[in-house]
């Protein structure tokens, strides 16, 4: 499968006893399908799943894989720092139904090269999705290196990264090592048209959460050609882009969809509610959507 487009790294809703609000789940889920959204990413570093169990990992998979039910392709986080884990989530959600899956590099005990190539190779072995590697060293401390990735590209089962480094020089190498079919995703939302201007297909976005739309219209732009109007709206959304991570993700995101009427609830520690600054500041920032 080619991914492309806006994908939204989807937030997991919350009651206040902390548990998974399925039912506003269902909700979010519908919501970003009618605002155009190409894809929905559960289970990633804005799904909040470090802090959740297994057991509610399945059963986030499984609601957002039957809420779709085939209208846009989902792409759950199977990732974790130990590869067998790693396989036996992966293995699970092909079963739901995903039509892709996630995975993060080994934070923690990181790896070598051919470690890290390890770590992939035997999830994409072993499951029939398409795999998106997602390499964001300031959350794992640790890297994809150029090479590795030109490796992994090689595997007929390994269809993009998520490439959230920040690093436009990395990002252009990768570019440079893999092939056209290859998908690259930017995981920043202020880098989408720099990503795309390198041969990217899309984002997985923070940003989306609360304006789909706009961020689809901004990466359909650009595949369209018109790269004076995607330039545009990735500078108009700047300052809100940036206020939806003047804290750790997903804390202010969660406070913006919450200040718009989403009720998506709270945080599981260590996360917990945004500062009083940061509160106002995302306020400000959502002004833009007005």
């Amino acid at each position: 499968m080619k991914f492309s487009g806006s994908y939204v790294a989807l937030v997991t809703p919350f009651h206040a006893d902390g548990s998974v609000n399925f039912d506003k789940l269902k909700e979010l889920v519908n919501w970003q399908i009618t605002q155009g959204t190409d894809g929905i990413v559960a289970l990633g570093t804005t799904g909040e799943s470090s802090t959740m169990t297994h057991e509610e990992d399945d059963e986030v998979a499984r609601c957002v894989i039957e809420t779709v039910n085939g209208r846009i392709p989902v792409i759950c986080g199977a990732g974790s720092n130990c590869t067998k884990t790693q396989l036996e989530k992966s293995r699970r959600y092909c079963e739901m139904g995903a039509d892709g899956l996630l995975l993060i590099t080994p934070y923690y005990n990181k790896a070598n090269d051919e470690g890290m190539y390890r770590h992939f190779a035997t999830v994409a072995d072993s499951v029939d999705a398409p795999i998106i590697l997602y390499n964001v060293p300031g959350r794992t401390g640790c890297s994809i290196s150029p090479a590795c990735c030109a490796r992994l590209a090689a595997h007929p089962n390994i269809a993009g990264i998520k490439e959230a480094s920040g690093n436009i020089g990395y990002t252009a190498r990768i570019a440079h090592l893999v092939g056209e079919d290859f998908c690259m995703f930017s995981g920043n939302d202020d880098m989408i048209v720099p990503v795309m201007s390198l041969g990217g297909c899309g984002v997985i976005s923070v940003l989306a959460n609360v304006c789909p739309a706009q961020t689809h219209e901004l990466v359909a732009s650009f595949a369209a050609g018109d790269v004076a109007h995607a330039r545009a709206l990735q500078l108009r959304y700047l300052d809100l882009i940036d206020a939806l991570f003047c804290e750790v993700n997903p804390i202010p995101v969660k406070e913006a969809m919450n200040q718009l009427g989403m009720e998506v609830g709270g945080y599981r520690l260590p996360l917990c509610e945004i500062s009083a600054a940061g509160r106002e500041r995302v306020r400000r920032a959502l002004e833009v959507l007005a």
